[in-house]
């Protein structure tokens, strides 16, 4: 008989997107196990009337599938990466980052504007500190109000609720097939994304050395390098999810170039800089460029932020 291996993930429509192309992944590739998925609704997924930077976000999309996982409920959990925390509860191990999506944002109008030709004083929705300040610093005038929900919902609310346009992740709304209703991939130059984002992680037990091996096969090297120096930094200027922190890690010819930038929360103030080295090196070159961006300043800006948001 098969060993059954229990899928975890949040109940989202992406969220399982993602979820059952995991559990294809596998099955081709191991098709000596049976898989089947389990739904579970976090936190985040509850509240959603709630500011996310009102409440707090360590582990908001998380902890409960992470619960389940160290109760033996599940044998790995499958999260986008822009939502693991970098602290992860003991005895918990990222041990696959799948070959990542595009990891930009991009920009839905309702007009079909991009983002320079968005009237002055444009309502532009997103629920995340790092879009709006940086975006603020790309143009001071935009009016951004605070937007929740699955992409199907911001889409809608896009419509019914008079919004100019919404930013979202990429690669969500290409999992989900919405790819007609981008308007513009905005540039890195104007918005680098979320530590993680456009990766998929499966996080497991870090003494289930069965399922380690499982899901080996599905690690992709240079996506997992690029992430884990993305979070390094992340982690180095004490940021979670909601902190207006922007990093991009590349990876070419054994090479990794991460880019990472702090913005004050109204744009006026940003610092950015990057830092290459050899591919292996990912999560120091990650440590030393969150403490160059502290030297260039990031580390006030982010203290502001903390008591703003208090």
């Amino acid at each position: 008989m098969k060993r059954e291996i229990i899928i975890g993930t949040r109940e989202s429509e992406l969220a399982l997107w993602q979820a059952e192309w995991v559990t294809g992944r596998l099955r081709e590739l191991r098709p000596e196990y049976s898989y089947r998925i389990v739904g579970i609704r976090t936190r985040g997924d509850i509240y959603l009337d709630v500011p996310l930077a009102r409440m707090g976000d360590k582990g908001l999309f998380t902890k409960e599938l992470e619960l389940a996982l160290q109760r033996g409920e599940i044998d790995l959990a499958v999260h986008s990466m822009k939502d693991l925390p970098t602290e992860l509860p003991e005895g918990l191990v990222v041990g696959a980052v799948c070959r990542r999506e595009h990891p930009g944002d991009v920009l839905v109008s309702r007009k079909g504007s991009k983002l320079e030709d968005l009237p002055r004083g444009a309502l532009i929705g997103t629920s995340s500190l790092r879009r709006r300040a940086q975006l603020l610093h790309y143009r001071s005038d935009f009016n951004i109000i605070n937007l929740r929900g699955n992409i199907n919902t911001r889409l809608r609310k896009l419509e019914y609720e008079m919004m100019d346009a919404v930013v979202l992740a990429y690669a969500g709304v290409h999992r989900l097939g919405l790819d007609d209703r981008i308007t513009q991939l905005i540039p890195g130059e104007v918005c680098l994304p979320a530590a993680g984002q456009g990766s998929v992680g499966v996080e497991i037990r870090a003494d289930d050395e069965e399922v380690r091996d499982l899901i080996m096969k599905i690690d992709h090297y240079e996506s997992h390098c690029a992430v884990t120096a993305e979070r390094a930094l992340l982690r180095k200027l004490e940021g979670g999810c909601q902190v207006p922190v922007g990093v991009l890690g590349t990876v070419e010819s054994g090479r990794l170039l991460l880019e990472g930038a702090v913005a004050s929360l109204d744009g006026r103030q940003l610092v950015r800089s990057s830092l290459s080295g050899a591919v292996e090196d990912a999560a120091m070159i990650g440590v030393m460029l969150g403490e160059k961006l502290v030297q260039m300043g990031a580390g006030e800006i982010l203290r502001k932020t903390g008591q703003v948001n208090s």
